[in-house]
């Protein structure tokens, strides 16, 4: 028996009538993310980067060359307050990851662009990062990871009715 199968018994114990479908599926959810996020956090670490400034990296090198996209494009993307992206922002320039410079086509605004160091960089940790995601992964069949990413998007659009 597992930690959410303990935790459930012992609702059923106490409180008999209680619906535990829904804290069932959220449990191991969040137990899931938690050790992902270990997973993901301790391989990054290696190469010297946090979750977060992967996050960074990994958005301008998604946006093809030249590799650049403003701060509001990015903090929006990663649903972060633009203080939090200033910080991050920050890190990786001092790094001599990211540098940011005025946009050529609104002199108020300006553009993050990856370095040369910054490229290399987020080319290792994503090889990385997607090496990692396929091994928590390894004991399921292509079947069974389409069914589960079908799931959770109908669950992700589930939870967004409910939010709204």
């Amino acid at each position: 028996m597992d930690a959410m199968e303990e935790i459930i018994e012992q609702w059923r114990k106490e409180i008999p009538t209680l619906s535990l479908r829904g804290m069932e599926v959220f449990g191991r959810l969040g137990q899931a993310a938690i050790l992902a996020s270990d997973v993901v956090e301790s391989s990054l670490s290696k190469l010297g980067l946090k979750m977060g400034e992967f996050d960074v990296l990994a958005s301008l090198r998604r946006s093809g060359p030249p590799f650049q996209l403003n701060p509001t494009q990015l903090w929006q993307g990663m649903l972060l307050s633009s203080g939090a992206m200033t910080n991050r922002l920050d890190r990786l320039e001092i790094a001599g990851y990211i540098e940011r410079f005025p946009d050529p086509n609104d002199r108020r605004a300006t553009l993050v662009s990856l370095t040369e160091k910054g490229l290399k960089l987020i080319n290792e940790a994503v090889v990385l990062h997607t090496q990692n995601e396929d091994e928590c992964i390894q004991d399921f069949t292509v079947e069974e990871i389409t069914s589960l990413n079908s799931l959770l998007s109908k669950l992700k659009h589930s939870i967004e009715k409910t939010k709204k």
